[in-house]
């Protein structure tokens, strides 16, 4: 029998990475790199982040901790790049969604039971998290994250035209 935790899990994750890919669809390449503060990045004041940069985000992240959770190796991760992505059209970034989506489902689709209380190492320093920590923070960043990409598309469709 399946774990109840991976089952909801799956459900989470699944709902998110689709609404994460319906918040991408459609919009125009301006939008992708747009952020809502209007201050290019690297600029004091420009704390936002844009569409292309949370999706980069929160997949990689999602992924990572994911594999943190069902004790999983590790995948290579450059964090600070994810907060430099761009990019020139939804289809591209779509390409990333879908082909992270597929990780993180099989990721989840791998595992009937996990040991919830397990201390797993996280990443390369000595700290370790309990499994279960892990994977609440895999779904709870994810969905978090959409709800901002969501809300910068807002944003974008509601703004004054130039």
């Amino acid at each position: 029998m399946t774990d109840a935790m991976i089952v909801s899990a799956r459900y989470v994750v699944d709902e998110s990475l689709k609404d994460l890919r319906t918040a991408i669809e459609g919009l125009p390449g301006a939008a992708l790199d747009w952020r809502p503060g209007g201050l290019p990045a690297g600029q004091a004041g420009a704390e936002t982040n844009s569409v292309a940069v949370l999706a980069t985000h929160v997949l990689h992240s999602t992924r990572w901790w994911l594999s943190v959770a069902l004790g999983t190796p590790l995948p290579d991760r450059d964090r600070e790049s994810e907060f430099r992505a761009a990019a020139s059209d939804a289809a591209a970034l779509l390409d990333l969604v879908d082909a992270l989506s597929e990780d993180c489902r099989r990721l989840l689709g791998s595992v009937q039971e996990v040991d919830w209380a397990a201390l797993r190492p996280v990443g390369g320093d000595p700290r370790e998290a309990p499994a279960a920590f892990a994977l609440l923070h895999a779904a709870g960043h994810l969905r978090e994250h959409v709800g901002h990409i969501a809300l910068t598309r807002q944003l974008w469709e509601s703004r004054p035209e130039p």
